[in-house]
């Protein structure tokens, strides 16, 4: 009997950990111990599919193609991230394979979806944008890059030099969402990673990929309203959501309502490109229909916040 829908994001740290060596096979071995904790989840009687980041995986895939720039033409950054999509994708297809036969279901499918998902041109993420993305360069060669390829350039604030930026539009519709309800009930799917690839409806009615790099925690969230999950659970490196946190006055919270998040939100606990996402989709989700919760803790602490000994949990 399943326990219902739950679409899980990966963090960062569900990938790659610090200090070891940032290699595609370092990222393999990272992956297995991930597995292990998503196939108890399975074995526990729920339903799901995977989201994952791909912040340092498609930046060095840009790097590669930069540097290589005299050999090869550059890539398109949708292009790069639909390349991380592939690899990480097929990496958790390997380990979940390997997590599932451990537990005695080998024989469920795993399958990677490269997944669009369309933005709106006229989103004013585009006429600012803001996500750093790719390697560093001198003030000499962003000013180059500018002129010869037309790229956002922003200096680092640590001084460490310039790097393009992209918008960070809102998710919008996922194009492959008819294919991902129909393959559900068969296949523990991984989609949308990095965000998804995003996506515009140009002028022709046709879809082309923009450089722009969309949230992965809200691109969990629309998946998980599209496919009507029960819940959805935001993965990251601490076990529960904090107010004042590292400092000594820090308070973990177990649980919290939408209007609780919000007045927590609005006296600015969170913080933009860390907890700040993952609150508002949690909180995104749970408005979207009744019934719905978030969860957010760590990667070793899933289960037990599924089964109510952990975690945040953000619920109406």
């Amino acid at each position: 009997m399943s326990k219902g829908r739950i679409v899980i994001a990966l963090g960062g740290n569900a990938l790659e950990k610090k200090g070891m060596p940032a290699t595609a096979e370092a990222q393999f071995e990272v992956v297995r111990e991930t597995c292990r904790h998503l196939a108890r989840i399975e074995k526990s009687g729920w339903d799901m599919a995977i989201v994952h980041g791909n912040g340092p995986q498609v930046g060095r895939l840009l790097l590669a193609s930069e540097t290589a720039k005299h050999v090869t033409p550059v890539l398109p950054f949708d292009v790069c991230g639909a390349m991380s999509q592939g690899y990480i994708g097929y990496h958790i297809q390997l380990a979940m394979k390997e997590a599932l036969k451990e537990i005695g279901k080998g024989y469920i499918p795993v399958t990677t979806l490269v997944t669009q998902v369309i933005v709106d041109s006229g989103d004013p993420g585009f006429r600012k944008p803001s996500k750093p993305i790719g390697p560093f360069y001198s003030k000499e060669e962003a000013e180059q890059l500018t002129a010869e390829r037309g790229y956002s350039m922003q200096e680092d604030p640590a001084g460490r030099g310039w790097r393009r930026v992209v918008a960070s539009p809102e998710p919008k519709r996922i194009v492959e969402r008819d294919t991902i309800k129909r393959l559900w009930d068969s296949t523990i799917l991984i989609a949308c990673g990095g965000g998804g690839i995003p996506t515009i409806i140009n002028d022709k009615g046709e879809l082309q990929g923009v450089d722009a790099v969309i949230d992965k925690d809200f691109a969990a969230e629309l998946l998980a309203e599209e496919v009507e999950a029960d819940l959805l659970m935001i993965l990251t490196e601490v076990e529960k959501v904090s107010l004042h946190f590292n400092t000594p006055q820090q308070q973990d919270l177990s649980c919290m309502s939408v209007e609780e998040a919000w007045q927590y939100i609005k006296e600015g606990h969170f913080a933009p490109g860390s907890m700040l996402p993952k609150v508002s989709a949690g909180v995104k989700f749970v408005n979207s229909g009744p019934g719905r919760k978030a969860i957010i803790t760590s990667l070793d602490k899933a289960l037990d916040a599924l089964e109510g000994r952990t975690g945040t949990v953000i619920q109406a």
